[in-house]
């Protein structure tokens, strides 16, 4: 890569941890690029040399976050063994990080989207229907694989599992960063493990 396009890439990654900052910083607050451009230290034309629109910085964040989560997914589920400690730490993966980035919660939960392009929410919220299309995967391949069957069916187990992780980044978005999705999380892991079946693999 030549200097010049390593500096527009370091530009790029300025402009976007900005961005995050500024949604952690400024919670039910609308972002503008004026404000962004200010905090990034340049001109707003600067701001659309590198992204043609604010949209387009909004979607590159959540394009980053979720290549951070996938990532991480893939070495879940490539690492642990039962359909139960794969889906049991995709939830914490995604809690943890999304605790550790709290503008990147609003983000995703569609809080700091309000009022922006609608494209966005559907763009955030595939990230959402791309991990529950994963666990619901993750449970069929235990059913081939024979594991112990749950008492609930893939798709059933899949959507429980989302709706908690969902449930909990609305309460930290909504409590502004107060109520963290990790705190007291463990026993209702415990109560997922006994209705998913897998409380033995577990431990």
């Amino acid at each position: 890569m030549s200097a010049t396009a390593q500096g527009k890439q370091d530009r790029k990654a300025d402009i976007l941890n900005h961005l995050a900052s500024m949604l952690e910083s400024e919670p039910g607050a609308r972002l503008t690029t004026a404000k962004l451009a200010q905090a990034v230290g340049v001109s707003e034309a600067a701001l659309y040399r590198h992204f043609a629109s604010k949209a387009k910085m909004f979607e590159a964040l959540i394009v980053y976050a979720e290549d951070i989560i996938f990532d991480r997914v893939a070495r879940i589920v490539s690492e642990q063994p039962t359909a139960w400690t794969k889906t049991s730490q995709i939830i914490a993966l995604v809690l943890t990080f999304c605790e550790r980035n709290p503008g990147i919660a609003r983000l995703l939960s569609g809080d700091a989207l309000l009022g922006e392009a609608p494209r966005l929410r559907l763009r955030a919220a595939q990230v959402f229907e791309r991990l529950e299309t994963q666990i619901r995967q993750i449970f069929r391949e235990a059913n081939l694989n024979q594991e112990p069957e749950g008492l609930l069916s893939p798709s059933v187990s899949a959507s429980l599992a989302l709706t908690l992780i969902e449930g909990r980044l609305a309460r930290f978005v909504r409590s502004d960063f107060s109520l963290k999705p990790t705190d007291t999380l463990d026993p209702q892991i415990d109560v997922l493990s006994q209705l998913f079946g897998h409380a033995a693999a577990q431990h």
